[in-house]
């Protein structure tokens, strides 16, 4: 029922995690493949997935290129985009199943619509904690998750709207907006995601520097010189 699509480049750290998530699902027949959508890694990715029996495709560097690619490649009627370091809590499938029970019965609107989950960071400062609470506030107020988020999509609906942009940056924000809010789930399962660039970064710096972006995004600036400044 569900392909999964994960962008990869050089992640054999984070990825096995990311992979044990889905396992139950899979067991239970819910996640039909996982596709590897790999931007060129040198480390032991390909091993990883090909151990995990994840298929396993090579494409042009770039988060929009290789979430286009994976899905190209998918074959399931819904598409789960999962950022490489962002692993599913436990007991996600059985929310997720609980959606598809709705959309079958007529209780959700569907089946048409799209879902994210709830992001959190695998930090225990309060840093963490703050910046959790200001996503969870954005979502709430515009229903505006980022990719680090997941997000499910009907592929139909994704088909329809295009699919993602080969875009260097903001890739994600620009298929929720196509999405719109009133096709958006959020559901209360959390995706946890590395830490790593808040506290390379420092909390605040990456806070700012992701208000700054997606403020030149909705000015309409070149999503081109965007990526100058995020980088």
């Amino acid at each position: 029922m569900i392909s999964v699509v994960i962008p990869t480049l050089n992640s054999e750290a984070s990825l096995p995690r990311v992979l044990s998530a889905l396992v139950h699902a899979a067991v239970q027949g819910m996640v039909r493949e996982v596709i590897i959508a790999d931007g060129g890694s040198t480390d032991d990715t390909f091993e990883i997935a090909e151990a995990a029996g994840a298929k396993f495709v090579r494409c042009p560097r770039g988060r929009g290129s290789q979430l286009a690619a994976g899905a190209k490649a998918a074959k399931s009627a819904w598409l789960l985009f999962l950022h490489a370091d962002t692993v599913l809590q436990p007991d996600w499938d059985q929310e997720v199943g609980k959606l598809f029970e709705q959309i079958s019965s007529g209780r959700v609107r569907g089946p048409e619509i799209a879902a994210a989950f709830r992001f959190a960071l695998d930090d225990f400062s309060g840093a963490a904690r703050v910046v959790e609470q200001a996503v969870g506030l954005r979502c709430a107020l515009l229903k505006l998750p980022y990719g680090d988020q997941g997000l499910l999509v009907n592929r139909r609906l994704y088909d329809r709207l295009g699919g993602y942009r080969e875009l260097p940056l903001m890739e994600d924000v620009d298929l929720v907006r196509r999405i719109g809010r009133r096709r958006l789930v959020m559901l209360r399962s959390r995706a946890v995601t590395s830490p790593e660039r808040y506290v390379r970064d420092g909390f605040l710096r990456r806070v700012a520097r992701n208000a700054l972006c997606i403020t030149l995004y909705y000015l309409r600036v070149p999503p081109r010189l965007i990526a100058r400044i995020y980088s």
